[in-house]
């Protein structure tokens, strides 16, 4: 009895050869850290990448929402310590008279043959600034065909998702009766204020936007099928360069008539009349080619992804 009391829990807690308290007041250890050579699962390193890539972004949306208000506040200053030294509206001292307008007024209309002196302005004594306005749009037109268009395989994998019939409106009969009446009648109004650019207000840019917009109606009512049978991507690129390079042409010999103090063959006609006002009645023309190819384009693009 004594050697089995012995090794009992008790006898050897009284001994002091067993801890009671052992399993109820140990501390948890810390946990240290990782050391670096040991090998992780992929789930732990996927993880912490994850954790570093959201630290690193929200950094950056705070830098630039920072650099942003600084940039605005920036701007705000400048803009306001501008008006500070503008001349008060009204003011006794401010000048009277600007040469430039004058000329424009006074002078316009004999020496471009344009009743409509915007016109005659922008085509004429501005013609260099118009010309840098249209090769902005063919810029624009390339940098988003760069950017958007899609590969043949591309064009295979969602040509089920982009199909014409997706956006087909012929079927409709009210639809399509009226786009037949109101088509027409758009592209005839787009030639008429390109045609009396030089008469009345409108001009190549106003002239192509109408254009282009009944390019654009008509393609998504009657189908792109049918549009590029007509406006093919050969044909429009063909179209806006063919403008530019006439658009260039004529307006150099413009300018080296006039740099050098030559009598132009051009007549600027009679002011009024259809056929007047010189070279700005083509350049009107080649504007508005521009602009209604520029606008076809961009529609086709981010509709198709390609023109052709």
């Amino acid at each position: 009895m004594m050697n089995k009391s012995s090794n009992s829990p008790f006898e050897k807690w009284r001994a002091g050869e067993l801890d009671m308290l052992s399993g109820f007041c140990e501390t948890p250890k810390k946990t240290e850290r990782p050391e670096a050579g040991i090998h992780y699962p992929q789930r732990v390193k996927d993880r912490i990448a994850h954790e570093a890539e959201e630290r690193e972004e929200h950094l950056f949306k705070t830098v630039y929402k920072v650099m942003s208000v600084v940039f605005a506040v920036v701007l705000i200053a400048v803009l306001l310590f501008t008006i500070t030294d503008l001349p008060r509206f009204g003011g006794e001292h401010n000048p009277t008279i600007n040469e430039v307008s004058e000329r424009y007024l006074e002078k316009g209309m004999e020496e471009t043959g344009a009743v409509n002196i915007v016109t005659g302005m922008i085509l004429d004594y501005r013609a260099f600034d118009t010309l840098g306005e249209s090769f902005v749009l063919f810029t624009a037109t390339c940098a988003v065909l760069i950017l958007m268009r899609e590969d043949k395989s591309e064009r295979t994998l969602r040509k089920d998702e982009r199909s014409d019939r997706l956006c087909r409106l012929f079927d409709d009969p009210i639809v399509r009766v009226s786009c037949k009446t109101v088509i027409p009648i758009i592209m005839m109004l787009g030639v008429y204020i390109l045609l009396n650019g030089h008469i009345s207000p409108g001009g190549g840019f106003a002239g192509g936007a109408i254009i282009g917009a009944g390019l654009i109606l008509y393609a998504q009512v009657m189908g792109f099928e049918r549009a590029t049978v007509v406006f093919s991507e050969k044909r429009i690129k063909g179209i806006t360069v063919g403008a530019l390079v006439f658009y260039c042409l004529i307006k150099s010999y413009s300018f080296f008539t006039g740099a050098n103090h030559m009598e132009s063959i051009i007549s600027p006609g009679v002011p009024g009349r259809i056929f007047s006002a010189g070279i700005i009645l083509p350049l009107n023309l080649a504007v508005g080619m521009v602009v209604a190819c520029t606008m076809y384009s961009f529609y086709t693009i981010f509709r198709r992804g390609h023109l052709d």
